[in-house]
């Protein structure tokens, strides 16, 4: 049978907030801070947070480093309208698509949504490239240590191991919330 933090970590829908220039809230944290409220105002409402860390764009540009955190929600959206939520969220920050990999003052990914997974529509699910990002590996530890990937059923110790070595990633001074 397994354990509850095993359930838990299968059932989590989880997402990732980023952001590395400033917005209408101030600098970088202070959106994703503002953004936090945001998103349980429209209904995906906050159960854990990772501690917010500093880290290098992927792929290494001149642009500034990114403030980045993954978040363990519950709503009751299902995976296109929870998108929908947190695209509308972006564009409320000032977020304009343009460039892929650009600065942004806000980006809000939905990584996964429980077990689910989908190549063929959007959302793809988990995302694409969470296994590649120490900016999202890393902080899904502090929520879900016992998260394993729905589509490949790696753990999550084993795509931390797998990352390349080149991604500069370090917490700021903040616990866990």
């Amino acid at each position: 049978m397994p354990s509850s933090e095993a359930t838990a970590a299968d059932d989590a829908i989880i997402v990732g907030l980023g952001a590395n220039l400033p917005s209408q809230f101030g600098e970088p944290l202070q959106t994703l801070i503002a953004a936090l409220s945001s998103l349980d105002a429209h209904g995906v409402h906050i159960l854990r947070r990772s501690r917010w860390y500093r880290s290098a764009p992927v792929p290494a540009t001149d642009q500034p480093c990114f403030i980045n955190a993954v978040a363990v929600v519950h709503t009751a959206l299902a995976p296109e309208p929870l998108l929908l939520v947190l695209h509308r969220i972006e564009a409320d920050f000032g977020r304009q698509r343009s460039i892929r990999n650009e600065p942004r003052v806000l980006d809000l990914d939905l990584l996964c949504y429980g077990r689910t997974v989908r190549r063929r529509r959007a959302p793809r699910l988990p995302h694409p490239r969470l296994h590649e990002r120490a900016f999202v590996l890393l902080p899904l530890r502090d929520v879900v240590p016992g998260w394993t990937d729905p589509e490949s059923g790696a753990s999550l110790a084993d795509l931390i191991a797998g990352l390349a070595p080149d991604q500069s990633i370090a917490p700021l001074d903040d616990p866990p919330g």
